[in-house]
């Protein structure tokens, strides 16, 4: 069967042949929760067409995974919401299902399955995701096709995990150019008359489609949901709709200032795209195809270096600075938590990392938090509160300030074991872009992770790198921010 989708990014998993007379296609929305720029639903509609077969869409919401919330049910709520109104105009049948009791949606995706001539899926190599897919594989009557769209770089590309961002943007520079060639179409439904699929029988009954009440996330409708409710909504809308504005927004008026302003938190020049990369709602096709437009750069600009140093794709100071953000550090989490199992382990820290920290575990600690004191803000450093509560309030946190919030957790804590599971309970359970393969580079780069030692050797920290809230004040413009977060 032909594709216009890179092979290279299309996984079978399992050994179930394409029925040709079943009654459609389905494509299972689980990581790609949009329309656009979406390589595993092109793929879908390249089978669908080849049979000429009706599309289904299927996108479900569980209420049992962990950290469920009213904020992470309504970012995800508002992104389906989006789609109700994008597929409208489609010749596909999208089915938007919101599980209301725990179990509730147990054997939707196999009545679904039952009758489909092949299930197409996302690739998303964290979280609960990749075990879902796996069990899913086994009970399935047809193929299921795996589509890797996470980032500029195919996953299984990279055959190693890269324990340096220089070595993987090395590694970027001598094969990235070859995918640049390769993306999503922007819109595979357009022109496209597959006709609606019919639900099997029962369905609609058993599994119905998400009111407009939970469509909208009324307070009441996700109150009846057995998710976590003290974690309350984002004012940050999630949805294909809002991640346009806020690509637009980031491209027109911040980026020129990104490169030397988005660490300074009063600057407010970071992209914020990463809770709609990590829910699906944008591509990091899209986000990348509107900085080369912006730019005005085409893959003739690519110097032809591979020394690891940044700024080798040919574009502006501030939009190479987003580049690597983008790409190097991003991907280097995908690479990371696609290649090892055990990516939300202490024990998977560098040995210097685990040597270092062992070596200092029985330091005195001058000052020590449970989880309650942290997640509450209640520490004595002014700075660390005022981070907390953006992230607690907001779904969000300061880019730089993550990374001081992430290292006084290591040095308050009693262990370094218990400060890595405070670290990713409470960037799990508040963050948007949480659970996400970023979360856990993210958290163990404040342990060591693609760093060095650093001398001299300090107590508790031994040679990981240090940071503190004083040099933090001296180095950066934050005043409005404290005024905002300070409790």
């Amino acid at each position: 069967m032909s594709t216009s989708v890179p092979e290279i990014r299309i996984r079978v998993a399992n050994d179930r042949a394409i029925r040709r007379d079943g009654e459609f296609v389905l494509y299972w929305a689980i990581a790609a929760r949009r329309r656009r720029a979406n390589f595993a639903l092109q793929r879908a509609v390249e089978i669908a067409r080849e049979l000429s077969r009706p599309l289904l869409v299927l996108e479900a919401l569980r209420c049992d995974y962990r950290w469920a919330s009213d904020r992470l049910h309504t970012f995800v709520l508002q992104g389906m919401a989006d789609n109700v109104a994008d597929f409208a105009d489609a010749s596909v049948t999208y089915l938007p299902y919101v599980e209301p009791a725990k179990g509730a949606g147990r054997g939707l995706l196999a009545a679904l399955a039952a009758k489909a001539c092949a299930v197409v899926t996302d690739e998303f190599p964290c979280f609960f995701l990749p075990r879902m897919v796996q069990a899913a594989a086994r009970m399935m009557p047809v193929r299921l096709e795996v589509v890797d769209g996470n980032g500029l770089l195919p996953l299984c590309v990279g055959d190693k995990a890269f324990g340096r961002a220089f070595d993987f943007r090395r590694f970027l520079q001598k094969v990235l150019s070859a995918h640049l060639g390769a993306f999503p179409v922007g819109d595979a439904l357009r022109g496209c008359d597959l006709g609606l699929a019919k639900l099997p029988r029962g369905v609609a009954a058993k599994w119905p489609v998400a009111s407009s009440s939970l469509l909208a996330a009324e307070p009441q409708a996700l109150a009846a949901l057995p998710i976590d409710h003290e974690v309350g909504a984002a004012s940050i809308r999630g949805g294909a709709a809002a991640a346009g504005a806020a690509l637009r927004t980031f491209l027109t008026t911040k980026l020129a200032r990104y490169g030397e302003e988005r660490s300074d938190p009063d600057a407010d020049c970071a992209s914020g795209l990463s809770p709609y990369l990590h829910f699906g709602h944008l591509s990091a096709h899209q986000v990348f195809a509107g900085l080369a437009k912006q730019e005005g750069w085409t893959r003739e600009h690519i110097r032809p270096v591979t020394s690891g140093q940044r700024g080798w794709l040919g574009m502006s100071e501030a939009a190479e600075s987003f580049f690597d953000e983008l790409v190097t550090w991003r991907e280097l989490g995908f690479n990371f938590t696609s290649q090892r199992n055990d990516y939300e382990d202490y024990e998977s820290l560098p040995g210097w990392v685990k040597a270092t920290l062992g070596q200092h575990a029985d330091d005195p600690r001058e000052h020590v938090y449970s989880l309650e004191q942290f997640a509450a803000s209640r520490t004595h450093d002014p700075v660390w509160n005022a981070a907390q509560t953006q992230l607690r309030e907001s779904g969000v946190m300061q880019n730089y300030l993550r990374m001081l919030w992430g290292k006084k957790v290591l040095e308050w804590s009693r262990s370094p074991q218990e400060a890595f599971a405070i670290l990713i309970e409470l960037n799990n359970r508040y963050a948007l872009d949480g659970r996400n393969p970023n979360s856990y580079t993210g958290i163990s780069w404040v342990f060591g992770r693609y760093d060095r030692p650093w001398a001299p050797q300090r107590s508790i920290y031994g040679v990981i790198r240090y940071m503190s809230s004083a040099n933090t004040l001296k180095k950066l413009k934050m005043k409005g921010y404290l005024a905002k977060w300070t409790r």
